[in-house]
């Protein structure tokens, strides 16, 4: 007749190693170690939604950028002049710039003009390049403001373009999520 199995013993037990030792078996230490990782963890998880959750509801600095398209600044050209508007999260002076798909600087329409918030701002550009030295500004029929730079350099080639928003006071830029189109013919 053989001795009742010892405590820890059963079926699911490890089998102890070759050379006698319990290797398999893991201390109270390990399991406090496994708690406090999964403890971490879960910590972590809560972090990173709270931080998720304020992201989606924090307003990005330039918004409801609306552009043309096309254009076209020709003498057979429908739309002559690119419709730039956008609205800004919180006040700010910016400088708005035109660059080509490579980001080079192709046109400044305006530097540091002070831009209220929530207020949708207007520009428009005339396919010039160039920094403009002057511009005019008018009211539109829903109250916005529009600016008319007059870039006087050179036609800008034909291609794609984007509208890149500097905020002075918020030291940064941010470019328009989609680009628009400029047509020569």
């Amino acid at each position: 007749m053989s001795a009742p199995p010892a405590a820890g013993d059963g079926p699911l037990a490890p089998a102890p190693a070759a050379d006698g030792s319990s290797a398999g078996r893991d201390g109270p230490g390990s399991d406090r170690l496994a708690q406090a990782v999964f403890a971490l963890l879960v910590i972590a998880c809560f972090a990173a939604f709270i931080v998720t959750q304020r992201l989606k509801h924090t307003p990005t600095a330039v918004q409801d950028f609306k552009l043309t398209p096309r254009f076209s600044p020709t003498p057979v050209g429908r739309i002559k002049a690119e419709r730039i508007s956008f609205k800004l999260a919180r006040a700010d002076e910016v400088t708005v710039t035109i660059v080509d798909s490579a980001e080079h600087l192709v046109a400044t329409l305006v530097r540091d003009l002070p831009v209220a918030r929530y207020k949708q701002f207007s520009l428009r550009w005339n396919g010039r390049l160039g920094t403009a030295q002057t511009y005019t500004v008018a009211l539109g029929a829903k109250g916005q403001t529009i600016v008319t730079p007059f870039n006087t350099g050179r036609p800008a080639a034909a291609g794609e373009y984007r509208v890149r928003v500097y905020l002075r006071e918020q030291r940064r830029s941010v470019s328009s999520p989609r680009g628009f189109t400029l047509v020569r013919r």
